[in-house]
């Protein structure tokens, strides 16, 4: 009993260190940024996504990029991965082999070629791919996402017993586009979204391309804000916090209501 208790005890004592670790900067963001210009607190800091034209287009570019990021990232790796399984399961490893490149190579190396590329790549190419940040971006987050959406849906793979629902559906006369979308990402709806949502939080968070190769994001205009503007930068960068929990919050839900089901 006695060791139980200093179990227990223990415990409780870094729990403890560790909300204060991480809640208290939490909490001591959010007090500054709600202070005003005056001294006094109010939300005007929080306010200026909504009056300023710059932030809230730079919102709604990033919004962009991760949708169209999600959608590519799901069709490439869902069908990828279930016919892994299928006809291939000894490439299984090659596979996260090749996914995980894009956590071995570091961010800035790949945003300085990207860069050399924009800079000496012919006008076709540049008008192709370099126009607008929607095209220029979009395929390099999809790379910077596999790592992360790929073992999501290996692991909601893991856990149907896909081999048997793809036979009985095949069986039955589904065409391999009706097993996908009627039968394999209906038993997997959790780990998909938990994939978006992966990539979602990626896309609002990355600074190091988009800024180097002079794109103007979400993430990018925060941080030229926060050189003049310090409590709008620390409102916008909680408000994303916030809007990152509640989409895991809605993920966790989704999944949890489908597990019940």
């Amino acid at each position: 009993m006695a060791v139980l208790t200093r179990v227990r005890w223990w415990r409780g004592t870094i729990l403890a260190l560790a909300a204060v670790y991480f809640v208290g900067p939490l909490l001591a963001a959010a007090k500054f940024s709600f202070e005003e210009s005056d001294g006094s607190y109010g939300v005007d800091n929080y306010l200026q996504v909504v009056r300023d034209v710059a932030l809230r287009d730079a919102l709604v570019t990033s919004l962009e990029i991760a949708a169209l990021t999600t959608v590519v990232v799901l069709a490439l790796m869902v069908p990828t991965i279930v016919w892994v399984r299928l006809r291939a399961p000894r490439l299984a490893l090659t596979l996260e082999s090749v996914t995980v490149l894009p956590i071995v190579i570091p961010p800035v190396v790949m945003a300085a070629g990207l860069a050399s590329l924009q800079g000496k790549a012919p006008a076709w190419l540049a008008n192709l791919l370099f126009a607008s940040p929607l095209t220029a971006l979009t395929p390099f987050y999809v790379i910077l996402a596999m790592p992360f959406t790929y073992r999501a849906l290996d692991a909601g793979v893991r856990a149907i017993d896909l081999r048997t629902l793809v036979e009985a559906a095949r069986g039955l006369g589904a065409s391999w586009p009706a097993v996908l979308g009627r039968v394999v990402l209906p038993n997997m709806r959790s780990a998909v979204l938990g994939a978006a949502f992966l990539t979602v939080a990626l896309v609002l968070g990355e600074v190091v391309i988009s800024r180097i190769l002079l794109y103007t994001t979400f993430p990018v205009q925060i941080v030229q804000t926060g050189q003049s503007s310090a409590g709008v930068s620390v409102a916008l960068s909680l408000a994303s916090l916030v809007l990152t929990w509640l989409l895991l919050v809605l993920v966790s839900f989704a999944g949890g209501r489908r597990t019940g089901r």
